[in-house]
């Protein structure tokens, strides 16, 4: 077991805090990106995705709190688990939205729901050995999709085509007010593996893990929403229409993608080198939705 790592900007950790925001979707059209569907349906699986997903994130991380020993990362993972969950809830507000739109999505929600729930949920393991064994596999897969929320959240912060295109306002920031906060929290699901067990075998076999995944799960959804999307008709997406609109700047770029995979793998990574903890503040500070929550309790 290796001991929590050095957090190599250490200047820029601040206190993570939950902002209780809300968001009002009736003016949101279905294709909230206009004229695009696909750029559209596929960030629209992050509504899917993310409830079942952080609900498990914060699950296990209740779990593992006996574990840490560093009354910094304690902190830290407290405040990442009250994050986690108003993004959990705030995702999950969207679904009743696309339902009033034609787009009813319990369908897919229910295999999420049970690939977290069961496939990666709590096991009748006897104490020891099994069940440590299974928690610390659950804790690194979190730290590698971290690693991907914080890329996702890092590009959304950045995609100014999503504005130029006439994106809806609403659904930017929350999209922004989640990306900042993946950023502000990027370090600490990393640091958490690495103060409980650190063994970098078990690092890069769950990233192989998460990320075939979150790959499978995505591109299922981006299928079901674009074959039950009432208004579409004719031949539907490909592979294609993901690059091309990662060169167009409206989702992430696919080689931008694939760079971020030997950086995860490296030996020296750490999240803190990814992204830019004052853009995810100053985003933060300005925020319709953080502005409002933070007036409220105010």
């Amino acid at each position: 077991m290796s001991n929590t790592q050095a957090r190599p900007v250490e200047s820029e950790r601040i206190p993570l805090k939950a902002r209780k925001v809300s968001f009002s979707w009736e003016d949101t059209p279905l294709h909230w990106v206009p004229g695009d569907p696909f750029t559209t349906h596929t960030i629209n699986v992050l509504h899917l995705l993310l409830p079942a997903g952080e609900r498990w994130f914060v699950h296990v991380y209740k779990q593992v709190l006996p574990l840490i020993r560093d009354d910094q990362l304690r902190e830290d993972v407290v405040g990442f688990i009250g994050q986690e969950a108003m993004h959990s809830q705030a995702h999950d507000e969207v679904l009743p939205h696309l339902r009033e739109q034609g787009l009813d999505p319990t369908p897919y929600t229910a295999q999420v729901d049970w690939f977290f729930e069961k496939l990666l949920g709590d096991r009748t393991l006897p104490p020891g050995r099994a069940s440590r064994w299974w928690l610390l596999e659950r804790v690194a897969l979190i730290a590698a999709i971290e690693h991907y929320t914080a890329f996702l959240g890092d590009w959304v912060l950045n995609a100014a085509e999503l504005d130029r295109r006439g994106a809806d306002p609403t659904m930017l920031d929350l999209l922004r007010w989640h990306g900042a906060e993946e950023v502000e929290h990027r370090s600490v699901a990393f640091d958490l593996f690495e103060h409980v067990d650190g063994s970098y075998r078990r690092r890069a076999r769950t990233w192989a893990t998460a990320f075939s995944t979150l790959v499978f799960l995505w591109q299922r959804g981006v299928r079901f929403f674009l074959e039950n999307d009432p208004t579409l008709t004719g031949p539907k997406a490909s592979l294609k229409d993901l690059y091309v609109r990662g060169r167009e700047g409206t989702l992430p770029a696919t080689g931008d993608m694939l760079k971020s995979i030997p950086r995860y793998l490296s030996r020296s990574y750490h999240p803190s080198q990814e992204g830019s903890t004052a853009q995810a503040v100053s985003y933060l500070a300005s925020s319709p939705a953080a502005l409002a929550a933070q007036k409220a309790v105010s």
